[in-house]
């Protein structure tokens, strides 16, 4: 029996991402899982309280911590790279859902229909649409760490990925951007003080 998914699971840590920028701190998909687990969580918290949304934050927190566990195998595919073309698109999700499967391969039997759904982006329209909202949101709190450390190579993401965010026309990703994002440009005895 190969049981070596969580071990596999661990080198999230080793894989880097923004490759083809200048980064003052480096990110990894680990810690970047859990951003967008916590980030995925807050969205559908607004959702629900603000918006009328029914929506199970905890599903969302799942698949949000197991968004980019396929890019153990794959590595950080850069966004521009990723969505240059259809073509590439297509090509990379079937490298994804390889991925996808070598890591399930490598459960014991009786769990995996347990993580299909996890590694496998499942969950109802609106999870996914929060999921990736979170993930988008995670970018922009990146760029926008790195601007504040004086990074310019980050301005175009930023705007790009702010651009995004407000064309998914999701309420709560508009409520976090202009309620929560301006903490981020603060120093620790700033956000204090609040």
């Amino acid at each position: 029996m190969n049981a070596s998914f969580f071990a596999m699971l661990s080198r999230m840590k080793h894989i880097n991402r923004w490759a083809l920028m200048r980064n003052v701190r480096t990110e990894n998909i680990c810690e970047h899982s859990y951003d967008v687990a916590v980030l995925a969580h807050a969205l559908a918290l607004l959702t629900n309280r603000r918006f009328g949304g029914q929506v199970d934050p905890g599903r969302c927190v799942l698949y949000a911590l197991y968004h980019d566990a396929p890019e153990i195998l794959t590595g950080d595919l850069p966004t521009p790279v990723k969505y240059y073309n259809p073509a590439i698109r297509q090509a990379y999700r079937q490298v994804e859902t390889v991925s996808e499967e070598k890591l399930l391969s490598m459960l014991p039997e009786d769990l995996r229909d347990d993580y299909r759904p996890l590694l496998c982006g499942e969950g109802t329209p609106e999870e996914k649409r929060l999921v990736k909202a979170a993930d988008k949101l995670a970018a922009l709190i990146k760029c926008v760490e790195e601007l504040e450390q004086g990074n310019r190579e980050f301005v175009q993401a930023k705007r790009s990925t702010e651009e995004a965010l407000r064309a998914m026309r999701i309420p709560a990703v508009d409520c976090f951007i202009d309620e929560f994002l301006p903490a981020y440009r603060l120093t620790l005895d700033e956000q204090g003080e609040r």
